[in-house]
């Protein structure tokens, strides 16, 4: 079984391309996404319940290919990757998906992402892991290539299969149409995405995060450069490792 996710919500259309990519691939697929959007979470275990009770809805979930299992939990995309590793959803998934993301997650604020936290969540819990994500501008009247993708999850799958138990992939794919988009390339991060949050200073008991576009050349064979030059990107993730004692300085 692969347990689908995201952090768009469960009404995304990322969510359901993703989840008829596995389907596709011959999976049996579990989906259990936040029932609002939880972008920015990162790996957070946050119920949004009172007595850290997690409330799940089962739906329907119209297009799906085949049916599939599917519930909208209240909480973040990190502690439904985290209850799904230790058997809350049925039998403990092979795999864990999430995405298609509304967003390209590159660079090394990944850190801050739902959808990157739910399989780096799924990593420490022994399940290797795919992040997906579809490189969507700023410009909300602009088409959104989801098909493009999906289209690539099936071999990047195969991939992951012949890595070791808690491996992850974050793949990131360009807004365009399925036979326009460049090959996949091994990427390293970037120090930066090609958006960034900005924060204003506290003003009338508020602060303003907006989101703005970087005009800073990319550092080439980043995942950010690649995606760019319109290349899909996989990158190879660790999560949370200790540095090495030899790096260390001595204790006083």
């Amino acid at each position: 079984m692969i347990l689908v996710t995201n952090d768009d919500g469960i009404d995304s259309p990322g969510l359901l391309g993703l989840a008829n990519a596995a389907l596709a691939a011959g999976f049996e697929v579990t989906i259990a996404a936040p029932a609002t959007e939880s972008s920015g979470t990162s790996a957070g275990l946050t119920a949004a319940v009172e007595g850290r009770r997690v409330g799940v809805e089962n739906r329907e979930l119209p297009g799906l290919a085949r049916a599939a299992v599917t519930h909208a939990v209240a909480a973040h995309p990190g502690l439904i990757a985290f209850t799904a590793c230790r058997g809350g959803f049925g039998e403990t998934p092979e795999l864990v998906l999430s995405g298609i993301n509304r967003g390209a997650n590159v660079g090394r604020a990944i850190l801050h992402s739902g959808t990157v936290g739910a399989a780096l969540t799924a990593a420490i819990n022994g399940v290797s892991a795919l992040a997906v994500s579809l490189d969507v501008g700023l410009d909300p009247a602009e088409d959104h290539h989801w098909d493009t993708a999906a289209a690539l999850v099936g071999d990047t799958l195969k991939l992951l299969a012949d890595l070791p138990a808690g491996s992850v992939l974050n793949l990131n794919v360009p807004n365009v149409a399925p036979d326009q988009v460049k090959p996949v390339q091994w990427a390293a991060l970037a120090d930066f995405g090609v958006v960034q949050s900005r924060v204003e200073r506290l003003r009338d008991g508020f602060i303003d995060v907006t989101t703005v576009a970087v005009d800073t050349e990319l550092e080439p064979g980043t995942d950010a450069a690649l995606l760019a030059e319109g290349h899909a990107t996989l990158t190879a993730l660790r999560s949370v490792s200790e540095v090495p004692r030899a790096d260390l300085p001595s204790l006083p």
